[in-house]
């Protein structure tokens, strides 16, 4: 990542999606001492499968971004209800612009505009409202992405790639989704590594980019 670069914001509709879509590039950022934000908008209570408490993807999601390297107090968690964020998109959108004026990132990571779920659909469109002079790019979450352009990648290492499995990995109530595979994590990392002829990578789409 650039050197002018010194704050970053994750914008994660729902507690996960920054790990499963940009967890190596988190890891990176934050070894090369860069101060990364990231928000989640949802804990999606009503989803969490019978035997685990309600509140069980809060504090998964705080397991997981301190494996990757994010500090507590740069962690902020919404509980708004899962599927539903498009009904409430004035409220995100100034949630957002007040983020913006308290931390002043210089590059947001969104979920791609091309995402089928309203929810990522619905995060991705008010960031690009609230960030408009900001650098923007989109992380990938291949199972919702019928289109997603590879139009920016970041060179991982094998212990970026470690971290971004531990991290998924704390998300106990989700391990009967059929997309939370280590196997998967690495193969992904792998297929974006070679387009650039690296061993391993991230890959984002460019929404904004400022030179």
């Amino acid at each position: 990542m650039g050197n002018d670069i010194e704050t970053v914001l994750v914008l994660s509709p729902h507690t996960d999606d920054g790990e499963f879509g940009c967890g190596g590039t988190i890891a990176k950022m934050i070894e090369q001492g860069k101060k990364v934000y990231y928000v989640a908008f949802s804990t999606a209570d009503e989803s969490i499968p019978k035997g685990f408490p309600k509140n069980i993807l809060e504090i998964e999601v705080r397991k997981a971004t301190k494996i990757l390297g994010i500090p507590e107090e740069n962690l902020i968690v919404y509980k708004y209800p899962v599927r539903k964020l498009e009904y409430i998109r004035q409220e995100i959108l100034e949630e957002l612009v007040r983020i913006k004026k308290n931390i002043n990132p210089q590059l947001v990571l969104i979920p791609s505009p091309n995402d089928l779920h309203q929810d990522h659909q619905t995060v991705a469109i008010e960031a690009m409202r609230a960030f408009k002079q900001i650098g923007i790019l989109g992380y990938e979450l291949p199972w919702n992405n019928i289109v997603f352009r590879t139009e920016c990648f970041v060179p991982l290492e094998e212990r970026h790639i470690d971290k971004k499995v531990e991290a998924v990995k704390a998300y106990e109530s989700q391990m009967h989704r059929y997309y939370v595979n280590e196997d998967f994590i690495r193969g992904l990392a792998i297929t974006r590594g070679t387009q650039i002829g690296v061993k391993l990578a991230e890959a984002f789409e460019i929404i904004r980019w400022i030179l």
